[in-house]
């Protein structure tokens, strides 16, 4: 059997280890060839191959991105591409693929296997908001990171006596804000799931100030304050550009919340976006171990033709669910989450 391979959406770390392991077990436990399909669905929209063995996947485990490079391709949004996917995939002699992505790069799966093409699924997003898996990998790298900074911001904070604001990943789901906050002590959690009200935090600021520690704040690009989340002008940002899969380009919402902070309380205010900081470099051990699993169960999946699947991590086994199933809606923060955090708040 010959099995395509391709990495969409965002990069993230632990995609190389994901590839190593299928390519590994693919090779030597069921003698498959591979097509290595670079950035992401445009690989098999255009015909963009590489070579992929055992060879070109040594040395790959801790290296963060992807070796196939990604991108937000939508073959959905493109006259005939699914037809031209069809058919590089056929004069390639591929007869089945491994996508590994996100909501949009999965999606794109899905719609695919409805229309007969052989899919497997892996589960990624550093976001941890798709159904159907407990965690998906590069999440744990993107949490230690923002973490490491919050650590390092205490102490600026302290020394200067200013408020700071940590502006992490999360559009919808405010997962990565939500531990990174809770693993560093920060003073408030703002996240996408529960709108803020912009007096309650102010006085949460000024309360920690009365007790000589100066506060961190960490919220998800997505979270917006009440009057925004019931159509008033809120502090959201939008660039007003959308990618392929139709999603508006966020960002600010850090920069602006300190500056209202400050204006607001009287007390210096600074934002620190961390960025794609969370998404690059070295995958933690969890995220290479996990994925590493997602890798060797999407290939067994595949040598038993049970298309259609994604790989899902319930406890701490893989088992296989409907792809529909990763894409069908967004995994979010619960109030009951949500609530542990603010035990801490102030």
């Amino acid at each position: 059997m010959r099995v395509g391979v391709l990495t969409g959406g965002g990069d993230c770390p632990g995609l190389n280890a994901v590839i190593r392991a299928v390519v590994r077990k693919g090779v030597q436990g069921h003698g498959f060839e591979f097509v290595g399909y670079r950035e992401g669905w445009k690989g098999p929209l255009e015909g963009l191959t590489m070579q992929l063995g055992v060879e070109e996947c040594r040395g790959i485990l801790p290296r963060g991105g992807t070796i196939l490079g990604s991108s937000r391709t939508n073959p959905f949004k493109i006259d005939d591409g699914v037809e031209r996917i069809r058919k590089n995939l056929a004069a390639d002699g591929v007869d089945a693929l491994v996508a590994i992505g996100g909501e949009d790069t999965l999606g794109v799966a899905t719609k695919l296997a409805d229309l007969g093409v052989n899919v497997v699924g892996v589960p990624k997003t550093i976001d941890n908001d798709l159904s159907g898996t407990d965690f998906t990998f590069g999440f744990d790298t993107a949490v230690n990171i923002a973490t490491e900074a919050i650590d390092r911001l205490h102490t600026t904070a302290e020394s200067h006596h200013r408020v700071l604001v940590v502006e992490v990943m999360g559009r919808h789901a405010g997962w990565i804000a939500l531990h990174a906050g809770i693993a560093g002590g920060a003073s408030i959690v703002l996240i996408p799931e529960q709108p803020f009200d912009i007096e309650e935090v102010c006085r949460l600021v000024e309360s920690r100030f009365e007790s000589r520690y100066a506060p961190i704040l960490v919220v998800s690009e997505g979270a917006v304050p009440a009057e925004a989340a019931e159509g008033e002008d809120g502090m959201t940002l939008q660039s007003g550009e959308v990618d392929a899969f139709g999603h508006v380009r966020l960002g600010g919402i850090g920069d602006r919340l300190a500056g209202e902070l400050e204006r607001r309380t009287g007390k210096e205010a600074r934002a620190v976006v961390l960025g794609h900081v969370q998404r690059g470099g070295t995958p933690t051990a969890f995220d290479r171990w996990l994925a590493t699993r997602f890798g060797l169960q999407a290939i067994d999946a595949v040598a038993d033709g049970d298309f259609g699947t994604m790989m899902a991590l319930r406890g701490t086994k893989i088992i296989r669910v409907p792809l529909i199933e990763g894409t069908g809606e967004l995994k979010l923060v619960s109030p009951e989450e949500y609530a542990e955090a603010q035990v801490f708040f102030g």
